[in-house]
């Protein structure tokens, strides 16, 4: 009796000591979870900080960039400019954004940028408004539309261009300054344009909704502007780079199908119209769709924009998502995603070493931007339709691998490159100080003309003025990169550069998810 009481309370003891040691290393597990978590968190909103901060130097180029009459003029070194343009045809045109470096305003990359940056407000003007850049991207893309709703004085007459191109570039002299000849080009029913008609009416039904709320005149003009342009580029079709050979040169278009199904879709958007649907997924869609082949999103090509755009009314919308054509734009979008994830069976091996999607020599940033700001907007919109995962070939990816890959894009921007230099000008410690602009690199005080102006580009000295938010052409496939203002090729920025790294750079500033809807 007595030994078999005493084995029992032995037996208890060992029983005590287990459980206080289990218990034990559970306080440890959760303390090291609670340390990893908020190791985790810290990082995190280390990482939004980051993106905020460039989100508010990005926006500054289009300050940068504005043509006309300057209210509330933020840049110091940028005054009133091209303030007659238009005026040989009793138009006000003066508005509008310069296109690079250079003092022209071509409208078919313009109107892209109101397009793309129309698209990151109505998907992240949250993210915008908790770092402040809310008020500043809709001023700046009401800058632009102001001046397309001017270069549309007739249903079927829409001016594309101004400024000589041969002209402006034998120049290099500040805008405030120019003297040269300012022409305009227009498009219409016996020199049609369909690409450059259609994407301008894109732009004006994504702006549309951007301003509903906000202006609800203005937007009803603008969607009035925009069914207009889409009837005129629908029913006069013609590639406009080919009707007026002489804008090839800069932005030669390689078809207007592709325009028609962004603009019908953002139509679909703004309006509800069944109408506009039916069109991006009916002989239209057969005829320019190209299903199942992913491309690059550019000024150029808007198929892989459509292709997303047209999957968030997949996600969101139960009364037409069981279309067939809509499935396969879906399917197409994936394509895309899979193609861009480094681990996919189908990831392109158009990349640098280092990891950058790399496509083009001639600012080469434009497509790897474009493409992480589209895997972001998938991402969220698998996030906020509770999509747990999509397949390439076989292997399943989640929506935190398409918004690591976009955070990979936007960090090698930021400086996390062989350079170690940031190619958004004004963020970080190192970045580019020769940028080819000629309002940046010419003094304010200077006195110059068109052909004076020209020791400047050549000038040693880095440029006296600070394009804060350019986003320069970027590196070579060698991931090298000569900072020289001759060197137009990697330091030319563009204004369609910077529609899509502020698209970037809001849908990185928080993760969360995005509204189903944009009315």
């Amino acid at each position: 009796m007595g030994e078999k009481s005493k084995k029992g309370g032995w037996c208890g003891w060992i029983i005590v000591l287990i459980v206080a040691a289990a218990a034990a290393g559970a306080i440890v597990v959760l303390v090291m979870k609670k340390h990893k978590d908020s190791s985790s968190d810290a990082a995190s909103a280390a990482s939004e900080k980051k993106y905020g901060d460039a989100l508010k130097i990005a926006m500054q180029f289009f300050d940068v960039q504005k043509s006309g009459r300057l209210v509330n003029n933020k840049i110091s070194w940028r005054g009133d400019s091209a303030v007659k343009d238009g005026s040989q045809e009793k138009l006000d045109l003066s508005q509008g954004m310069y296109d690079a470096g250079d003092h022209m305003k071509f409208n078919f990359p313009m109107a892209y940028t109101a397009t793309v940056l129309s698209w990151a407000i109505l998907e992240y003007g949250d993210q915008m408004k908790g770092v402040g850049q809310l008020e500043p991207a809709q001023d700046s893309l009401k800058w632009i539309t102001d001046y397309l709703i001017n270069c549309h004085p007739k249903d079927n007459v829409l001016y594309i261009q101004v400024g000589d191109a041969n002209a402006d570039h034998k120049c290099w002299d500040r805008p405030e300054d120019m003297t040269e000849a300012r022409p305009l080009i227009q498009i219409n029913a016996s020199t049609p344009g369909t690409e450059v008609a259609a994407e301008t009416a894109a732009a004006m039904a994504a702006a549309s909704l951007v301003f509903k709320l906000k202006n609800s005149a203005y937007s009803s003009n603008l969607l009035r502007h925009s069914k207009q342009l889409f009837t005129f580029a629908d029913k006069y079709r013609g590639t406009y780079s080919e009707n007026i050979p002489e804008v090839a040169t800069y932005y030669n278009s390689t078809g207007y199908g592709d325009e028609l199904l962004w603009a019908a879709s953002w139509l679909y958007h703004a309006t509800g119209d069944q109408t506009y649907f039916d069109y991006a997924t009916g002989k239209n869609a057969d005829s320019f769709g190209n299903f199942g082949n992913p491309t690059w999103f550019s000024w150029d090509n808007k198929l892989a924009g459509t292709q997303v755009l047209l999957s968030r009314v997949s996600f969101f919308n139960s009364k037409v998502s069981n279309s067939d054509t809509l499935q396969e734009y879906k399917k197409t979008a994936e394509a895309v995603m899979c193609g861009l994830l480094p681990k996919s069976p189908t990831a392109t091996s158009s990349r640098t070493d280092s990891g950058l999607i790399w496509i083009t020599e001639w600012n080469a940033l434009q497509h790897p931007v474009a493409s992480a700001f589209l895997a972001v907007l998938y991402s969220d919109y698998m996030l906020t339709s509770k999509t747990e995962k999509m397949t390439c070939d076989g292997n399943e990816y989640t929506p935190s691998d398409l918004r690591k890959f976009a955070m990979s894009q936007a960090n090698y921007v930021l400086g996390d490159n062989p350079a170690k230099m940031s190619y958004l000008v004004g963020y970080g410690d190192k970045y580019p100080q020769y940028v080819h602009h000629r309002g940046a690199s010419i003094p304010t005080d200077a006195d110059t003309n068109c052909k004076e102006g020209w020791k400047y580009l050549d000038s040693t000295e880095p440029n006296p003025n600070v394009a804060t938010g350019a986003l320069v052409g970027g590196p070579f496939l060698n991931e090298t990169y000569i900072d020289s203002r001759n060197n137009s090729i990697q330091g030319e920025p563009t204004t369609y550069n910077s529609a899509v790294i502020v698209g970037l750079l809001s849908g990185l500033v928080s993760t969360s998810s995005v509204v189903q809807s944009f009315t």
